[in-house]
């Protein structure tokens, strides 16, 4: 008789949509936490998650939504959620640099290269921003350009300069040394890079 082998079962995620100052968010998790949040116009491409279901009731769901509020109402600064990345070890390795980006506060791609001790791999730094699955809460929207320039985002710009905005007083400078970079949400595009790394910026 043959051994039947069987196969480890497909991780399940769940998903809920909400909407935010920066436009309807689709949150997904599964059990083990809080796995994206994607954007309403998001290319299927940039974050790759199979076999998953509405739940508007999930808990991790739930109070993901919940912590999102308190933060577009000026009421938080640090989320309080387990995460649960799917990436290379190197993306990892760059979203976990993003987590120690505090609120109010921004590097730049090169910053955040020395810091995973990879000083040359500016560009892939740049691609395993813009790969972040979970916008916002792992803040890839405070990595700009070494002169304080926005990059792209796989928001948009407009939803980055509002997101900067909301943590950083406008008169400050970002990051030392350069000048402000934006006057307003919407006057993002006035100082965009023309160069951006490899695919959109998380």
């Amino acid at each position: 008789m043959r051994n039947v082998v069987k196969q480890p079962e497909a991780k399940k995620y769940f998903s809920k949509r909400v909407d935010s100052p920066v436009g309807e968010l689709k949150l997904v998790a599964s059990h083990d936490g809080l796995a994206a949040i994607l954007w309403k116009n998001d290319s299927p491409r940039r974050v790759r998650l199979d076999n998953v279901v509405a739940d508007e009731n999930h808990p991790v769901l739930l109070e993901t939504a919940r912590q999102l509020s308190e933060y577009f109402a000026g009421q938080r600064k640090v989320f309080a959620l387990k995460l649960d990345f799917v990436g290379t070890p190197f993306q990892r390795r760059v979203w976990a640099a993003l987590l120690t980006i505090p609120f109010g506060e921004t590097r730049s791609y090169g910053e955040i290269a020395k810091q995973i001790g990879s000083p040359a791999a500016v560009r892939a730094v740049g691609a395993a921003n813009g790969r972040n699955p979970i916008s916002i809460v792992t803040p890839c929207h405070r990595v700009i350009g070494s002169t304080g320039k926005l990059t792209g985002f796989a928001g948009g710009l407009d939803a980055k300069a509002h997101l900067l905005a909301l943590e950083v007083p406008q008169s400050e400078l970002l990051p030392s040394g350069s000048r402000p970079y934006f006057k307003g949400p919407r006057a993002a595009h006035d100082n965009v890079e023309s160069i951006t790394p490899t695919g959109p910026i998380g």
